[in-house]
């Protein structure tokens, strides 16, 4: 079973947006592909937002819920080039689900069981309000949140109680830049707010969806 060796790690994902979004976001383009930190960003690919991703250190074939998964036997790529956004690394990859239990236990099953769950009403996800209404207001009860770090990145389950029914989900990324304020001053207004992350000591802040992205992204500043 290729990769199935070792703790499991992202390798790669693959996104349904027009390289030249990203160019004009700041992210350094190369044949279609962006590394941020050790994750290979496949871009162009059709369908819309994250339409799956590459592990490794897994079984092939493994099922993980209905999220597309490829798994790759390859070493991790070395560091990307200096993004002119000042983009360091992937922090989060953010999955929702409408049955948290189901979800989790198939990343269980793969060798990925969550390492901390926060219960309902704990919160929602600074990352990205998977688990809120589209209006903004926070799911009927509360919901759970879930994390496991995937080698360079970090999962984070999010249950989303009024989304559609069926699998989970791939909803959005979460991307560590060195300077979070100045990224703000040069993306302005598609950045939005900084404010505190769930992480002590942090901060995020929002990308516009009139960048034109498909996936859901924010950005955060380093640990």
């Amino acid at each position: 079973m290729s990769g199935s060796a070792g703790r499991p790690e992202l390798a790669g994902l693959q996104v349904a947006d027009a390289p030249e979004l990203w160019v004009a976001l700041g992210f350094t383009v190369t044949d279609g592909h962006a590394v941020v930190g050790r994750v290979v960003v496949q871009l162009g690919v059709p369908g819309r937002g994250i339409t799956g991703w590459t592990l490794r250190h897994i079984a092939d074939g493994v099922a993980l819920d209905g999220l597309p998964t490829e798994v790759t036997a390859a070493p991790p790529c070395a560091p990307g080039p200096c993004h002119p956004n000042g983009a360091i690394a992937i922090d989060q990859v953010v999955i929702a689900t409408p049955d948290f239990d189901r979800t989790a236990a198939a990343l269980d099953a793969a060798n990925m069981p969550l390492r901390r769950v926060q219960p309902d009403d704990a919160g929602a996800a600074r990352s990205g309000e998977a688990g809120r209404r589209a209006s903004g207001g926070p799911a009927a009860g509360g919901f759970r949140q879930g994390f496991r770090r995937l080698g360079p990145a970090i999962l984070e389950l999010v249950e989303a109680r009024e989304g559609p029914p069926g699998p989970a989900r791939f909803w959005g990324l979460v991307v560590i830049v060195a300077d979070l304020a100045r990224l703000r001053d040069h993306l302005s207004p598609l950045v939005g707010e900084i404010r505190d992350a769930v992480q002590p000591e942090r901060h995020i802040a929002a990308l516009s969806r009139d960048a034109g992205l498909s996936v859901r992204v924010a950005f955060m500043d380093p640990e």
